[in-house]
This record gives structure tokens, sequence and C-alpha cells, in this order.
């Protein structure tokens, strides 16, 4: 085609698809279009096919045939090839390599279709002796009929020559044997003749058929329990339906079976027949559900033994079954529906009994256990020890997350229904035993089962003496006691020792569980303990908390609270808390077990902002001395008894009294002992927490006691404003006679004579401010004040004494009686 033709073909096609104007056919977007359309339309734009490349390709697919043992489709392709050769045109190769494009694995779908046999007979000619030339005309001249003789006639040349001729064996070119061909037999050969009796038994035991049931004598007209069957076929089908198939005389509604009660037999009532056909539904209800539980999958562990344990017991209820099949078939044999109905009921629906759908992963091995212990008490020995055996092999396999737990301190993250857990974000080893890990019960303890309950804590507290020892890299050494857990569930779970021991299924359990924990617990515990006392300093740090919180050493403390209590009544700042570090450090270094360096004094800096300073004793509140513990003593003696040792320090050091040294020695010692006597940490932990209650107690600092402690704080405030008051009017009474009584200048005046006998370093201390009283007697003279303290006192100790006698009522120690009666002789005695 001419270019000229083919730009006025692109320029019409333009114009007509895109309907372009004529004002735009100069446009840029119209040139392009034209553009591609010429292109499309020149002549030689499209390559013709590599007709060697598909030769290629079809000879590598005849290779794969033949790889894939598919010949026979290798050589109809080759025989298709060679069709195709015979009327070959230009265009052979675009159209093969088109279906080599279009195929779709045809060494796989690929299919021969064998060639159709005709069904049509042909018939054969009868053979004649005409036909075969009974004169013997054809073969008349020929030898055929003469003797031969074998051995004339041959020379040993000749012989030589044959022999040498077949010693050399010709080889000839081997041509692939063709399949034969696929003969279709035709199907009218293998249709019997017809046994018409055969088929009419046959339709005739079809009784669910409206024509092959009688009436029974008692149905008049209605369909109520109107067709009779004889009690084979009742027991077939109550065979079939326990076996999960379909019946027509019971029928499968949602989760449970309904009876045809148009059936019955006929020497039997049909009350009679339909309560036993009823009482059959629910076993097969039952046999039904434990079907469902046995094809559904499970994701608990023991769960999964369960469902083995279920697989086998169904295995032998349908063994049972087939065994009664059996015998109804053997001639002369008796069909009784009840005995089928006893021995279905003594097994069938046994197993349904523990799958309770309700969402608890306990709730099927508490189910268990429970049916093992009222079997036992019912005397059923042969389901006890079938199904005590099932709860020990699911307890065993229940039980390989709490050996794991016990003996490694490892959790079992594939196990969801173990009781314990691992926190999230854990990485404090001074919150090791009380954070790390979490005893999860679940709603209403549904993770444990209950049999479990009484010794799920020393399984906790086995697991985390794993983990603690992990830490402290003391793990025991030897392979430990898995071994003895492998014995003892092999032992128990024996059917001959389930009969052969004296004690009742639950004392078995238990002795069971007391054996596995006493062989893990009794090893991680006395490691760990034989640890803190050796390599993690236990007793030195105790000895470091009595030092530093209780006041074991008053002469140590004492130079302590003699430093505080002078910058106190200097009224420099006190609580400067590098200061404070420092004197505590210094101080305690005399001691030769104790590491100072854990010393740290945290203040609130309360003293700098207070103008002018308070005197009062709660300032010391303000202070925390800290005694930073190893990590695994922390463990131990957790932040929360930290907290208690300095709300006892602080009150010791507002006391000031060295006697207080009397009231921790007895309680003291018998803490030591409790502490040396405790078998495990949480006993450990328990005495301590005992220890710190009864110091709270004893000193006031309980919850309950709140009020009487504020009761004696008040008393100290009221002390020092006593002396206050005392140094107050001692002062007036030597001032001059012109009767300025100026507090700021006695204050001064009384610091001054201190300071004159005081260092140099001191006078010229910047942080040196001198704390001036405010006390005159113009508004209100001595006489009323002192007064009021003696109210004010005598209300405090009334109060505190009442609080007394109350506390000794409620715990009936005596102690606080005489304590109060004291208090209430003293305060009889002071008088103004």
């Amino acid at each position: 085609m001419a270019p000229a033709a083919i730009a006025l073909l692109a320029d019409q096609l333009v114009t007509t698809v895109a309907r372009v104007p004529p004002s735009q056919n100069e446009s840029t977007r119209v040139k392009g279009l034209k553009r591609r359309v010429e292109g499309s339309l020149r002549p030689g734009a499209h390559v013709r096919t590599n007709q060697f490349e598909v030769s290629r390709q079809i000879d590598g697919l005849q290779e794969k045939f033949q790889v894939l043992n598919r010949d026979d489709l290798a050589e109809a392709f080759r025989d298709r090839l060679g069709e195709l050769d015979g009327c070959r045109n230009p265009w052979t190769p675009e159209l093969l390599s088109l279906l080599l494009q279009l195929s779709d694995r045809p060494a796989q779908f690929a299919k021969i279709e064998p060639p159709k046999v005709s069904t049509k007979t042909v018939e054969a000619g009868k053979l004649t002796w005409t036909d075969l030339d009974s004169h013997g005309a054809a073969y008349s001249d020929e030898d055929i009929w003469e003797e031969i003789d074998f051995g004339a006639g041959s020379s040993d040349e000749e012989i030589a020559s044959v022999r040498t001729d077949e010693s050399l064996p010709k080889i000839s070119p081997r041509t692939p044997k063709t399949r034969e061909e696929d003969y279709e037999i035709p199907a009218d050969v293998f249709i019997p003749e017809t046994d018409e009796q055969l088929i009419a038994s046959i339709e005739q035991a079809q009784f669910w058929k409206a024509e092959n049931y009688a009436k029974a004598p008692h149905a008049k007209g209605n369909e109520v329990a109107s067709r009779v069957i004889s009690e084979l076929q009742l027991a077939r089908e109550t065979i079939f339906m326990l076996r999960g198939l379909p019946t027509s005389i019971f029928w499968r509604l949602d989760q449970r079976i309904e009876v045809d009660h148009r059936f019955t037999i006929a020497h039997s009532s049909t009350e009679a027949i339909s309560a036993l056909l009823s009482s059959f539904t629910e076993i097969g209800a039952k046999v039904d559900t434990v079907r469902q539980f046995t094809a559904s999958p499970q994701t608990i562990p023991y769960m999964q033994t369960f469902r083995w344990g279920l697989e086998e017991r169904l295995r032998a209820f349908d063994g049972m079954l087939s065994q009664n099949e059996c015998s109804y078939l053997s001639p002369g044999s008796t069909v009784s529906v009840l005995r089928l109905f006893d021995d279905t009921s003594r097994s069938g629906g046994r197993p349904g009994l523990f799958l309770g759908q309700d969402g608890k992963p306990m709730r099927c091995l508490d189910l268990l256990y429970d049916f093992v212990c009222m079997l036992e008490a019912l005397g059923d020995t042969s389901g006890f020890e079938v199904f005590a055996a099932l709860f020990f092999s699911c307890f065993k396999t229940y039980a390989r997350s709490i050996q794991l737990w016990m003996e490694n301190g490892h959790v079992d993250p594939l196990d969801s229904a173990f009781f314990v857990h691992k926190l999230q974000g854990s990485g404090d080893l001074r919150t090791l035993w009380h954070d790390w890990y979490a005893l999860y019960e679940g709603v209403q303890h549904q993770n444990i089962p209950r049999f479990l309950e009484p010794v799920v804590n020393r399984i906790f507290t086995t697991g985390k003496s794993m983990v603690f020892l992990h830490h402290l890299n003391a793990l025991p050494d030897g392979p430990g006691p898995s071994e003895n857990s492998e014995t003892i569930f092999r032992n128990v779970s024996h059917p001959e020792t389930l009969s052969s021991i004296p004690l009742p299924f639950s004392a078995l359990v238990e002795s069971s569980l007391e054996k596995l924990i006493d062989a893990n617990h009794a090893v991680s515990a006395r490691r760990l303990r034989t640890e803190l006392d050796e390599q993690c300093g236990l007793w030195n740090s105790i000895d470091a908390l009595e030092y530093v919180y209780l006041g074991r050493d008053s002469s140590i403390l004492g130079l302590i609270d003699s430093k505080i209590f002078e910058l106190m009544d200097r009224g420099r700042d006190w609580d400067d808390k590098f200061l404070l570090t420092e004197l505590l450090r210094s101080t305690f270094s005399v001691i030769a077990s104790f590491d100072q360096s854990r010393l740290v004094v945290r203040t609130d800096g309360l003293s700098s902002s207070t103008e002018p300073p308070s005197r009062s004793v709660r300032t010391l509140e303000s202070t925390s001395i800290d005694y930073v513990l190893p990590w695994p003593v922390a463990n131990i003696f957790p932040k929360s008894a930290t907290q208690s040792y300095q709300r006892i320090s602080k009150f010791l050091m507002q006391i000031r009294r060295a006697k207080y040294a009397l009231l921790f020695r007895p309680e003291r010692q018998a803490f030591r002992l409790s502490l040396s006597q405790a078998e495990d940490v949480d006993a450990m932990i328990a005495a301590h927490e005992s220890y710190l209650a009864s110091l709270e107690d004893q000193l006031l600092l309980s919850p309950g006691l709140s009020p009487i402690h504020e009761a004696v704080i008040n008393i100290l405030d009221l002390c020092i404003h006593f002396a206050d008051l005392q140094a107050a009017h001692a002062f007036e009474a030597a001032a001059p006679e012109d009767g300025i009584s100026d507090s700021r200048f006695i204050s001064r005046t009384s610091r001054r004579g201190q300071n004159e006998d005081s260092d140099s370093d001191e006078d010229d201390d910047p942080l040196d401010q001198e704390h001036t009283l405010t006390i005159s007697f113009r508004d209100d003279p001595y006489e009323l004040r002192m007064r009021n303290v003696k109210v004010r006192f005598d209300h405090l100790i009334s109060f505190v004494a009442d609080g007394l006698k109350g506390i000794a009522r409620a715990d009936g120690l005596p102690s606080w009686n005489i304590l109060a009666e004291r208090l209430e002789w003293r305060k009889a005695l002071v008088k103004f």
C-alpha cells in the first residue's frame, strides 16, 4: 500500500474514531494519533514467527511426554504432526506457536480417547472342504509329503559355516512396540440373567416402605405404632444409630435423636418399646457428642491426650457393637434388644459426662477425677481401672508443664491452660520473686484443677526458686528428679497398682502429688537457702538494717543524732542530703561487716524553705535513709519493708531515746530464730513480715493506731514548746528593769555565748543562720501559758491511755494495760 493511501486512511480513522473537529486537525494530539496509526498500518511492522524456535519447542514437548511416561501421548502427538506435514501452508508456524502458548500442562490434563469399536458383529462363514481344496490339486506338484533325511548331504565345511554364522548374531534395529489398541468390552456381557426372586426378597426387606410392613393388630387406622417390624430389624437399626449412621427409625435433630414411633414389634407393647428406644436415644446422643468431640481439633495438650483416650473407648464400643452384630448373623442365634441395651448402657454414655462446653479449661479434668472417685465408691472395678488409667494419662500430660516449671523454672508458652504466667516488662532482679511471675487462677479458680489447689502455692514457690537459682548461676548439679516423677506416674497409673494399693483414689492422687512436689521443692529450697546464707550476704544485710534503722548500736546513732540536732538548734540547713550521706557513711565505717557505700540519704529540702525554721519533730520526716540491699536480699526485704524500716527510724529519731534498743532485742532474737528455721523463701518473707508488723504495732505505727501515734507526736511537740517557754521565762526574770523582753535579743545573746566557744570556721559559715524565738508574755502571761500546756498534756495523755486500753481489749495483751496505767499514774504526779 502506498504511503499516501496509508496517510489518507489514518486521517479518516482518527477523525471517525476520535471525533476530532476539522479545526483541530493540526493539533499536537491529533498528529500523535496519526503517527501511531500510520506506524501500525505500515507493512512489515510485525515480525514473522521463528519457525525453528517452534520446531525446537515441539521436539522438547515430545521428549517431555516420554520422560513423564506418557509414551501414548508422545506417539499420538507425533502422528498428528505427520498428518499436519501433508497439508502445510505459510501460516503453519504461527498456528503451532499459538497452540503452544494456549496449552495448559498437556502432560497432566491431555487424554487420548480409545477408538470406538463397532458393536455390530459380522457373521463368519462356515468353512467347508471345498474351500480347503479336498483333492489336493493346489499342492500336488510339491514335495511336502515326502520324508526328509536330516542326516544326509551335510559336509564339515557347511557345518562350520553354519556355526560361524550362528556365532555372530545379527543385531537388528528395534522398533518401539506400539501399544495394543484398547478393546472396549460390551456392557451387556456383565449383565447377568435377572433373578426375580432375589430382587423381590431385597425389596421386601426394605421395611421402611409402606407396602412392606404389616399393620399392628391394635392400630385401628391411625399411624401411631402401626408398622410392625422384627426384633432383628430393630436391633440392626439401633446398632446403625449407635455407630452414627442414618436410620429410618431414629432421626437426628440438632444435638438430639428422635424416635419414629410408628414402628413397633409384635410381641411387645408400644409403651415398653417407646421407653426402650428413648433410652437408646439418650445413649446415642452422648455417643454422638463423643464422636463430634474426637473429630474436633484440640489445642490444650492434656485435652489431646483425653481425645486419644476417648477414641480408644469408642473403638472398644464399636467393637462391642460388631460382636453383637456378628452374633445376630450366626445361625441359630437369639436376638435380644434388651441384652443390646444392657451392653451399651454400661459403657456407651460414660465418656459424654466429661464434655462440658463451658469454656473452663480444667472442667474436663475435674469431672474425670470426680467420675473415677464415684466409680470407686460404687465398686465398679473394671470401669474404675479403665478411667483411672485415662485420668493418670491425662494428668501426666498436664503435669509436663508443672515439671518444666518446677525442674527448670520455665513456663511453656504453648500451654495456655497453665496457671503460672510470666508478666510483661519484668526485668528488675530486685523484684524477681514478687513481680516476674503471677499465679493466674482465673475466675473461680477455673485454671487450676480442684485436686491441685492445696499444693499449687508450693508448685509456684518451687518454680520461682529455680528461676532465682538460675539468675544466681547456682543451679543444682546432677540430672535432677525428673526420673523420679516418671517413676511416680508409671507406678500409680498401672492397672495392677490401682487394684493392689489399699488407698482411696483421692489419697493416691494426693500422695503422688506430694512425692512429685517434694522431689523438686526440697532440692531447690535447700540450694537457694545455702546461696542466700553463704554467697548473697543475707545476715550481713540484716545486721546493716538493724544498725541503720533499729539503732542496734546506740553510740553510733548518738553521734548522728547529736550532729543533726545541733544543726537544727543552730538554725542551719541540716537536711543537706550530701552532708547527711557523708555523715552516715563516715560514722558507720567503724563496723567491719558494714558496706557504707550502700547508704544514701534523701531529703525534701524543707528546712531551707521554712521561715523561720520549724522546731517541730515533724521536720525529721522530710529525711529518709536508704540502704541499698543486694538484689537477692531485696527480694526477701522488698521496697515496702524498706519503707517500714524508714518509718521506724524516723520515729526513733523523733523520740531520741536509746532505751528503745531494749524494745527490739526480744523481737530481734525471735525474728532471727524464725528466719533460721524457715524452709523456703516464702517462709522467710512471712517471718520478716510478722517481725515488722510486731514492731509497727509496738511503736504505734500501724494504720489502725494512727490516732494514738499522732497524739504521741503532739506530746513530743508539746515538750519542745514547754522547753521554749521555760527558756523565755528564765531570760525574762534576768532582764533589765526597763521591762524590755525581746525574745530575739534573748536568742542572739544565748547563741552568741555559744558561738564564742566554737571554732572560727563555723562562725564564718555562710549557712549559719541564728534561730530566733518568738515567745512573748505581753498578751498571755507565763502562768496562763503553762496552765494551757498542762491542760493539753493531760488531754493527750488521757487520749493515749484510753487508746492503749482499747488495744488491750482487742488483742488481749496485758502489756498495753500496764502501759496505760503507768501513763495515768505519771499524769497524776505531774503538777505545776
